[in-house]
């Protein structure tokens, strides 16, 4: 696994602070030219999906950062939120899995979220 970069972790912080049921990181910056990490959100529903999509903007831009594009908030079944070398898709469970970009990405090294998720959950 590789380890987390610090400019990465205002992203990490708004995902983990909206409860998702699981969270990945890939590491993909040697695979392609279009980003250098994605992160992979599951939600458990199409209104969780949305509620989490929003949050991270809102206390992104908070932050004055700003998203390059963003794709399917409203519909709550796969947002994608593009901050250039952060990619963010937010997946309700059935889409994550019929999408299945952690398979698509199953050569790229993953990126250990293990002690950074424990130390930003809300309690």
């Amino acid at each position: 696994m590789t380890a987390l970069s610090e400019e990465f972790r205002p992203y990490l912080s708004a995902v983990f602070n909206r409860k998702p049921r699981s969270v990945v990181a890939i590491d993909v910056e040697q695979y392609t030219s279009y980003t250098d990490m994605l992160v992979i959100v599951e939600a458990g529903s199409h209104r969780q999906v949305t509620a989490i999509a929003e949050h991270i903007i809102t206390r992104l831009k908070a932050d004055k950062i700003t998203a390059l594009g963003t794709e399917g908030i409203k519909d709550g079944e796969w947002a994608l939120l593009d901050y250039g070398s952060l990619v963010i898709h937010i997946f309700e469970t059935r889409a994550k899995t019929f999408y299945d970009l952690e398979g698509l990405w199953s050569d790229a090294p993953r990126i250990d979220l293990t002690a950074f998720a424990s130390s930003n959950r809300i309690p």
